[in-house]
């Protein structure tokens, strides 16, 4: 899926008032999570999703949604990584389909 080229179409797809002005909170833990994880994982290299160091996003986002409420060892709370692995396989949802 990519962002319609004409005006209404572009209109019609809220980015910013429906989804980072809905959740400001969370896009920005998000993106802290991000930079995190890219640190750990990838150290000296560029922030990029290493997609092949992990394809469970579904498990390891309810093994995390089990423990919401509940801050990780690295400060980060359970419930913003189960989001960013929803996140992530939702992402591969829309590029399968998208194919």
């Amino acid at each position: 899926m990519a962002l319609p080229t004409d005006a209404q179409g572009r209109k019609n797809i809220p980015i910013f008032s429906g989804l980072l002005k809905y959740f400001p909170l969370a896009q920005l833990g998000k993106a802290l999570l991000s930079k995190r994880g890219n640190d750990q994982h990838n150290p000296g290299e560029p922030l990029h999703w290493a997609r092949e160091k992990s394809s469970d996003h579904p498990d390891c986002s309810i093994r995390h949604m089990m423990d919401t409420g509940l801050i990780d060892n690295d400060g980060f709370p359970h419930s913003l990584k189960a989001a960013w692995r929803a996140d992530a396989n939702a992402e591969l949802d829309m590029e399968h389909l998208r194919s």
